[in-house]
């Protein structure tokens, strides 16, 4: 009895505390947020604050950001939706490595992507040496159509995934119930299809929507050099550059994070109200429809996306990279190393070299947490648990910039005596808090499927809370506990937003320093940076999915 009553007190002392640290790491600093946006510079105004917007730069912005992100979402969903019909219900599905290669533009850090197709597009660019009479089209690249083309190509792979496993839920049996009394292809797509596929469809978009208006990456690359100004650059111009305005940055991140919750809250109420299910227990089919001899089309449709999603950033990159003197343009003459020797000889070794430990420690940290974190949500379901659950998963669905305005309010508060703050620590909690969301996500998955035999068994033969955690539950949710490391460390390694503002003084990551170079003119330098560093992230990538395999196959033994 004794014990009973210690353990469940242990319990609530680490559900306690474990809220406690949730609601240091991401509710106060969302909270200082909104305080200071009603009250900048410390002086309470309440919505008197927000008058500022009615400037006609600031609504100017505002628009900007709206039509961005329905413009990318207009643009992700055309590129992605005749992938996940062929992938869905096409000869093409048997390729299941189109998956891999389709994620790959998504992996890839936006900055990078947008400086490539910068690089190719802009005048005598790549584009105008390999095919000189797009000198007349290259321009139209940089507007509001060429951003929305970039981000597009960045973010429809994420849409992708939605709508083509949206659309083989829906199976098949619906569709020969219309074939059968007479309805046509289009007809059985705009009466049948359409309606059942739009609820998971909404999901994708919202997503597609609050990540483009939160990009910091592209628009700050692209946007600024074209005059097409966002709320997440205005944000970044007045946290950084002289003369600092946080009074006016935290009413644009107060705006910014009222968006995201408002779209959140209407797109999680319309499908609610608008669910319609798509499998039941009378057979489930999966709808096929051969392509036949149209099938070279849906092949020439993606190699053209992955061509545009890949290869003309990818190659611009490496171009670039490898080229000796950028005015001499593509030639076999102009090709050296130089540029690598000189990374590595100078100041990019250092910036590498902070990326991987920051990036680690981060990561380790925050499986860590999501370990901690996942176990205590997964046991109950009361209002502590969804409080700890929710507060997790927070920063996925805040833009970064925000989060990272709020650290800077809350950390470098003058009431705030723990002294992290303009440290590299400063840093690390930036990449932890971010990213969470993704260890947590991984262990509750994995987590979500284990049983309670073992457990039980464990009870039965005596065993304490802490030995069924150190000898079962550990080494079962290694897998989960991996792929929330992996992740965590792959997007520290190419963070932009959180290292370009809190950095310390002179202290480059392999971000700023792809930043700065590329600011600075020195494009080949930037770029041989991005090489080294997305292989390294694959490198590690790759030997840690072999480990998780390995564990894996424990776990199944």
């Amino acid at each position: 009895m004794m014990q009973f009553l210690s353990e469940r007190m242990i319990h609530r002392v680490n559900k306690g505390a474990a809220l406690l640290a949730l609601a240091v790491l991401v509710l106060f600093p969302l909270l200082m947020v909104l305080y200071n946006g009603v009250a900048p510079d410390g002086e309470w105004l309440g919505l008197e604050a927000f008058s500022v917007l009615a400037e006609d730069r600031y609504i100017q912005i505002f628009i900007n950001s709206m039509l961005l992100g329905i413009g990318v979402v207009i643009g992700a969903s055309i590129l992605a939706a005749p992938l996940a019909y062929f992938m869905a219900r096409t000869e093409l599905r048997r390729h299941r490595w189109i998956d891999i290669v389709l994620i790959i533009p998504f992996m890839t850090p936006p900055y990078i992507g947008a400086m490539g197709w910068i690089l190719s597009m802009q005048s005598g660019g790549y584009a105008e040496q390999l095919f000189p009479f797009l000198a007349g089209i290259t321009p139209y690249f940089f507007t509001y159509f060429g951003m929305v083309l970039v981000m597009s190509l960045h973010l429809f792979p994420f849409i992708y995934l939605i709508m083509r496993n949206t659309l083989e839920n829906i199976g098949g049996r619906l569709e020969e119930a219309g074939l059968i009394h007479g309805g046509g292809f289009f007809y059985r797509l705009r009466r049948i299809v359409t309606p059942l596929f739009f609820s998971g469809y909404s999901m994708g978009a919202l997503l597609v929507f609050v990540k483009t208006i939160g990009e910091f990456g592209t628009p700050v690359t692209l946007g600024n050099r074209i005059g097409f100004y966002v709320m997440t650059s205005q944000i970044h111009t007045y946290t950084s550059i002289w003369p600092l305005d946080f009074g006016t940055a935290a009413i644009l991140s107060t705006v910014l994070l009222g968006v995201s919750m408002t779209v959140w809250y209407i797109q999680q109420w319309f499908v609610s109200r608008k669910h319609t299910k798509v499998v039941s227990g009378k057979g489930q089919t999966r709808a096929y429809n051969p392509l036949g001899k149209y099938q070279v089309f849906a092949w020439a449709y993606l190699a053209g996306v992955l061509f545009l999603a890949i290869g003309v950033p990818y190659f611009s990159v490496a171009s670039t990279a490898f080229m000796d003197i950028t005015g001499d343009g593509l030639a076999l003459s102009n090709l050296t190393f130089s540029n690598f020797i000189e990374l590595f000889a100078g100041s990019g070794r250092e910036a590498l070299f902070n990326s991987l430990w920051l990036a680690a420690l981060a990561a380790t940290i925050s499986v860590a947490l999501g370990v901690w974190f996942a176990i205590l949500i997964m046991k109950r379901n009361r209002a502590p648990e969804k409080t700890m659950d929710f507060l997790s998963l927070a920063p996925n669905t805040v833009p970064g910039i925000v989060v990272v305005v709020g650290l800077i309010f809350f950390w470098n508060a003058f009431w705030n005596p723990i002294g992290v703050y303009n440290t590299w620590m400063m840093l690390v909690l930036t990449y932890v808090i971010l990213y969470l969301p993704f260890t947590v996500q991984n262990i509750k998955a994995i987590y979500g499927q284990l049983g309670d035999s073992l457990f039980q068994a464990s009870r039965m033969s005596g065993a304490s809370s802490f030995y069924m955690l150190r000898k079962i539950l550990l080494p079962l949710i290694v897998p989960g506990v991996l792929a929330g490391w992996i992740m965590t460390f792959t997007i520290s390694m190419r963070e932009l937003v959180g290292s370009l503002i809190l950095r310390p003084p002179n202290m480059d990551t392999s971000a700023t320093f792809i930043y700065s170079q590329f600011e600075q003119g020195s494009q080949s330098l930037g770029m041989a940076m991005a090489l080294v560093s997305v292989g390294l992230t694959t490198i590690v990538l790759i030997v840690v999915e072999h480990y998780k395999d390995k564990a894996q196959s424990y776990r199944a033994s």
